[in-house]
């Protein structure tokens, strides 16, 4: 079956681009909302998109993908697939990224670092500093959405499906509050004051 349309189709065909007035985990206002786990709900768009990023590295002699949980897991595991290599993901314990449940990468593997959406990069970076801590090396980057603008992350630029600009506010200065479009938390069924408290 042909996956029809790119990835930001995809998000509106599966609901993972919302359009209203959301607060984001940073603090901050906007007034879009990307859930990339709405279309990898689907294996067979989590397909065609992780080949898709596979794709760009095939010929690099790729040892492990890997990805930062929760949001890079299911994306690491299809680009994994199509190269036919290991698929792992780090977990935060104690504040930092670490790889557990008897997940190894030897040293001088070359490991292929993939995440849903970038947005600050903070967490591939973690991600990142992990492999080269314990001997891996770094032959890329890949995610299907970048939204920062470009941002390189370790000296590497990122592979990416695509590029989304999304406008952020501070909630002091936020156009939607001002308008009284009612606040969101994603995830969240419940409305919240124009400042993020619950109402």
């Amino acid at each position: 079956m042909q996956v029809e349309g790119n990835i930001v189709s995809l998000l509106l065909k599966t609901e993972g681009l919302l359009n209203g007035h959301f607060l984001l985990s940073s603090g901050l206002h906007s007034g879009k909302y990307l859930q990339c786990a709405k279309i990898l709900q689907y294996p067979i768009y989590a397909t065609h998109l992780g080949a898709s990023i596979a794709e760009r590295f095939k010929n690099q002699k790729i040892d492990v993908v890997i990805g930062p949980a929760i949001g890079g897991i299911i994306i690491a595991y299809e680009v994994a697939r199509a190269l036919g290599v290991r698929a792992l993901f780090a977990e935060r314990e104690e504040q930092r990224m670490t790889l557990r449940r008897g997940f190894e990468i030897k040293k001088g593997e070359r490991v292929v670092v993939v995440e849903d959406i970038i947005t600050t990069g903070g967490s591939v970076h973690e991600v990142v500093r992990l492999v080269q801590g314990i001997g891996g090396e770094v032959a890329g980057i890949g995610a299907l959405i970048d939204r920062s603008e470009g941002l390189t992350i370790a000296g590497i630029k990122p592979v990416v499906l695509s590029t989304m600009k999304i406008e952020t506010y501070d909630p002091q200065s936020c156009p939607l509050c001002r308008d009284k479009i009612p606040l969101v938390k994603p995830g969240s069924k419940q409305l919240l004051g124009q400042q993020g408290a619950r109402v």
